[in-house]
């Protein structure tokens, strides 16, 4: 008889604690329903917002270049392209020179026949 009396007092306390477990949980989710439905509204007003800011704003210009070159000045560019490319070029394969010879003279006289 005292076993059926401890059973039956905590089925009936887990009974009551899921209770008011699940009382809290449906409170917590009205607010959040309440919540979610203030911050639709809130993105609906922030929304309406940017569209009517954006049909303020102006439409930007189509982009036009500023300066345009005639044939002399791009022919001139293109020759210090040139230039600029056959200096690049010399610097490295001075550069490369440079490195085999020192790499020539840290390993000694080249064993290969």
């Amino acid at each position: 008889m005292l076993w059926f009396a401890i059973w039956t007092t905590l089925v009936l306390v887990t009974l009551a604690g899921a209770s008011l477990l699940g009382l809290s949980l449906w409170r917590k989710g009205k607010a959040l329903m309440a919540q979610m439905k203030l911050t639709e509204e809130v993105v609906a007003q922030l929304q309406d917002r940017v569209a009517e800011l954006d049909s303020r704003q102006p439409q930007p210009a189509a982009f036009e270049p500023a300066f345009v070159a005639d044939g002399a000045e791009r022919e001139r560019w293109r020759s210090v392209r040139v230039s600029n490319r056959v200096a690049r070029r010399s610097r490295r394969v001075t550069s490369h020179a440079v490195a085999h010879a020192r790499w020539e003279e840290l390993l000694g006289p080249s064993t290969r026949g």
